[in-house]
């Protein structure tokens, strides 16, 4: 992927570089060929402070919060240009309120995302990780058998929470394995064959899982709270790919200790990188470390994206995946 710009106009466009400081930037060397970068953590760079104030787009790596605190440090921006799939750490009231655009990465992590929610359901219910377990500790010769017994993936009631880019992609592979789909929404989908319920306690309780693909939104947060854990039931499996806090995590993590619901599949969690450590010693429980979106594929489609988007904001192009203000 190649980057445009001479040294004369790459001066002028001015390009803020907003992260945390454990987020990486491996495209930083390209994105210098086009654009001058302001990094806030470069304190070597004496003309940040002086720039500041004029920069107008901004790139966000991973969910770095963008809060009205951070807007007001930057009072000329313009457009945001997304790197991750949510959005809920975007304060976009105020960036509605102020007339900026923001972008994510769209359908870049879709594939992935629903590959590794169907990945996990079938680990939790055919028990790999544990059987792994079981192998690398020498207990195979001595104990025999791992017990209990997995369980069969299709014919399982699957309903997806949030029937969007990365839900649609996991009902069409749940379907080949011959499970049968519901799911609810903020709406129903127009064409779309599957059952739709209108609120997640229907959709819980004619489930034997739940997979989370929504956004984090003020409606959704705890979505999974204990009245649609006990709807689901003791069989019950959630799978979680979304975001943390979709979850009461505390309420699932009693109810997986009491043995009230069947398992779950966990990429994300309430209070990143901290995770329950009543959950390690479960073998019903599959955890990983938010890396669901994370391959090859899906880092070159996003760069290729936002690129796109950096390139049109200067261009006064349409820009892609831009988030619709309702």
């Amino acid at each position: 992927m190649s980057f445009s710009g001479s040294p004369e106009t790459t001066n002028q466009r001015l390009l803020l570089l907003h992260r945390l400081p454990r987020f990486k930037t491996m495209f930083l060397s390209k994105l210098r060929t086009s654009y001058r970068i302001l990094n806030p953590f470069d304190e070597s760079d004496p003309s940040f402070l002086h720039l500041s104030s004029s920069v107008r787009l901004m790139l966000c790596v991973g969910p770095s919060p963008v809060t009205s605190e951070t807007l007001n440090t930057y009072p000329s921006l313009e457009c945001i240009v997304g790197t991750s799939a949510g959005f809920d750490h975007f304060d976009l009231a105020e960036c509605r309120r102020r007339n900026i655009r923001v972008t994510t990465a769209g359908d870049s992590f879709s594939d992935d995302a629903a590959d590794y929610a169907v990945g996990l359901l079938i680990d939790v219910l055919r028990g790999i990780s544990a059987a792994d377990r079981f192998v690398r500790a020498g207990s195979w010769p001595v104990i025999g058998e791992l017990s209990p017994l997995g369980y069969k993936v299709g014919g399982k009631r699957v309903g997806i929470v949030g029937l969007g880019s990365i839900g649609t992609r996991v009902s069409k592979r749940l379907e080949a394995f011959g499970c049968s789909i519901a799911y609810t929404s903020r709406r129903m989908k127009p064409n779309v064959p599957f059952p739709f319920h209108s609120n997640i306690h229907d959709l819980a309780t004619n489930s034997d899982v739940l997979i989370l693909c929504c956004a984090l939104t003020e409606e959704t947060h705890h979505i999974i709270d204990k009245e649609v854990l006990t709807a689901l039931g003791k069989e019950g499996i959630v799978i979680n790919v979304g975001r943390g806090a979709l979850v009461d995590e505390k309420e699932l993590v009693e109810f997986l200790k009491r043995g009230e619901i069947g398992g779950a599949g966990l990429d994300v969690y309430e209070n990143e990188p901290h995770v329950p450590e009543e959950l390690f010693g479960l073998d019903n429980v599959v955890l990983s470390p938010h890396l669901a979106v994370l391959t090859p594929e899906s880092m070159e489609a996003l760069e290729e994206l936002f690129t796109y988007n950096l390139e049109a904001f200067f261009s006064n192009k349409p820009l892609r995946a831009q988030i619709e203000y309702e």
